[in-house]
């Protein structure tokens, strides 16, 4: 994962400093300078914050499941720490039905056994290493502690990170920032909502290239406005009408791991079952329970035969 040229600095920190001077948190708060050489000529595309939120809505709401070969590469450390370690390609498989279950498998190179297996309903996770014969079942907000990076893998962070949320306008508000030079054109809609106290929090942000409004980064905040998650997309593709990126740069800083995505083959809302979703704990393997306990099934279908 390589920085960016230029990344717009303290975004959660900022949205915390406007809300409390802005009189109205639905204007655009605009920072540019004037554009020589920006994208090669093409024209800026112009949108306020109503009909970016309106396609983040429309590209949620277009996708109900799907089943994905991936190649993977993870890697361990932190590009806001500047080390970073990568990891040979694996290759994956991920399946997803709204409005939260989730199964990711991946599988070493030449050899092809399984890495990890990993699946969640939106509430608990259960991870599968067969390396360690190790069986993890837990919450999905458990604490992510493990010296081993990679085990701190959790179906939730790329949930996350696949379908991007649309605003909850009943606990949600956005502003939306306009970061404008010769060098880049972006719109930043940020996310925000309430603490305990009724202070006004950045709770994520969506990034839009303004040269055709694609969506280039989603970042997630901590309570302390540092990030969570952030993903990178790129390469949107058209997958049986439906807009999905073709490449994602998953990082997670706080929990120093990352993922890069990139798709091989997309089955776009095609039908899955709950058999599918279903991984138990193979005979032999360590049990490891992580914040509240979680049901372990009998038996573990392989997803790969199930496509």
């Amino acid at each position: 994962m390589s920085l960016p040229r230029r990344i717009f600095p303290g975004i959660a920190a900022t949205v915390a400093m406007l809300l409390g001077v802005l009189p109205n948190a639905g204007c655009i708060v605009t920072f540019h300078r004037p554009i020589r050489n920006h994208a090669k000529g093409h024209p800026l595309q112009m949108a306020d914050k109503d009909a970016l939120a309106a396609r983040i809505l429309n590209l949620y709401n277009s996708v109900n499941s799907f089943i994905a070969t991936v190649d993977m590469t993870p890697s361990v450390g932190s590009v806001y720490k500047g080390e970073i370690t990568d990891y040979k390609d694996v290759r994956g498989y991920i399946l997803f039905r709204k409005p939260a279950d989730i199964r990711i498998q991946a599988d070493y190179p030449v050899i092809r056994t399984t890495a990890f297996d990993m699946v969640s309903n939106g509430t608990e996770f259960k991870f599968y290493l067969p390396a360690k014969n190790r069986f993890v079942v837990g919450a999905n907000d458990a604490p992510a502690n493990s010296p081993n990076k990679l085990e701190n893998l959790r179906p939730q962070a790329f949930l996350e990170s696949l379908l991007i949320r649309p605003i909850d306008p009943a606990k949600e508000q956005s502003l939306l920032m306009d970061d404008t030079d010769e060098d880049i054109a972006v719109y930043i809609l940020v996310v925000f909502g309430n603490d305990a106290k009724g202070n006004a929090v950045a709770l994520r942000s969506i990034w839009f290239d303004r040269v055709d409004l694609s969506i280039i980064k989603q970042q997630i905040y901590a309570p302390n406005s540092n990030i969570i998650n952030e993903t990178r997309y790129a390469s949107w593709t058209d997958y049986s009408g439906v807009s999905f990126p073709k490449s994602l740069q998953i990082n997670r800083p706080i929990d120093g791991y990352g993922v890069t995505i990139s798709l091989v083959d997309m089955k776009m809302n095609v039908p899955v079952t709950d058999k599918q979703f279903e991984l138990a704990q193979p005979a032999g393997t360590t049990l490891q329970t992580i914040g509240s306990p979680a049901s372990v099934p009998t038996a573990a279908p392989n997803p790969k035969t199930q496509k």
